[in-house]
């Protein structure tokens, strides 16, 4: 299988390639279009600040590329946050994939979350063999709003989606290359869509 990671600058890269290592794939990485276009699947990481990761994008280009692929795509922590409408970080246009706006959580909880949550409301083959109320792990001070888009749901006080859908584009706010065995059945149910 070719699997690419997309390379902008913004990633928790080797916990990635190791987690499909584990399952027994190679996952390389690149920002060359031509490569990415060709790939069977397309992993869109990203650890850090929402303004500097768009720029980052929008100067390698990538930015109009990520939202035309047509294969599977999956958006990972912050990837995913790039993948919605706005969020709130930097005040930051996203990809536009998802429609919806990733907010700030409330001073009435401790940001970041940082740690286990459950998942719930799992409506996709991406959570095949995985179950109402495993746990993923989580680090995050930013939330996609729940709405239409959400195949997961997660509790942090509010109720906010942990995971998102639209086409062949799949986002997920928990880290599954650091979330044990529901996060490598995650990764495998991707390679397999």
């Amino acid at each position: 299988m070719n699997l690419k990671i997309v390379n902008y600058g913004a990633g928790n890269i080797k916990s990635i390639q190791f987690a499909f290592q584990r399952l027994g794939y190679d996952a390389v990485l690149t920002n060359n279009s031509e490569e990415i276009i060709a790939s069977d699947k397309v992993i869109f990481p990203g650890v850090g600040e929402a303004s500097s990761a768009m720029k980052m994008l929008k100067d390698s280009g990538l930015d109009t590329l990520i939202p035309q692929l047509k294969q599977p795509v999956l958006g990972i922590c912050l990837g995913m946050q790039l993948m919605c409408n706005h969020t709130e970080e930097g005040n930051t246009k996203g990809l536009g994939i998802f429609d919806v706006d990733v907010k700030r959580f409330s001073n009435a909880v401790k940001v970041p979350q940082m740690g286990w949550n459950t998942v719930k409301n799992l409506k996709s083959d991406l959570f095949k063999n995985i179950s109402e109320g495993d746990y993923m792990y989580l680090v995050h001070s930013y939330y996609a709003e729940n709405c239409e888009e959400s195949i997961a749901t997660s509790d942090y006080k509010i109720e906010y989606a942990s995971a998102l859908e639209n086409d062949n584009f799949f986002g997920v706010q928990f880290h599954p290359e650091k979330s044990s065995k529901a996060g490598a059945q995650l990764l495998q149910n991707f390679l397999d869509l």
